[in-house]
């Protein structure tokens, strides 16, 4: 869920940023535009960290006894 909130976030961003360049506001549609990348940045490590946490789960599962 937290994924999906990262990048609609990423999106409108984008968008914003787009509107504003069409204005001719570049300094603004640049500061906007940035923090749409940190945004897919954000919702890339969220994904990154689902599955190292999915794959250490399972990792502790699959762990034979050594009696």
């Amino acid at each position: 869920m937290t994924e999906r909130a990262w990048t609609i976030a990423a999106g409108v961003f984008v968008l914003v940023a787009l509107v504003l360049l069409w204005r001719n506001k570049l300094s603004a549609a640049f500061v906007i535009a940035t923090l749409g990348i940190v945004a897919w940045f954000l919702s890339y490590r969220t994904q990154l960290r689902a599955k190292i946490s999915a794959n250490d789960s399972s990792d502790d599962k699959e762990e034979p006894d050594e009696d």
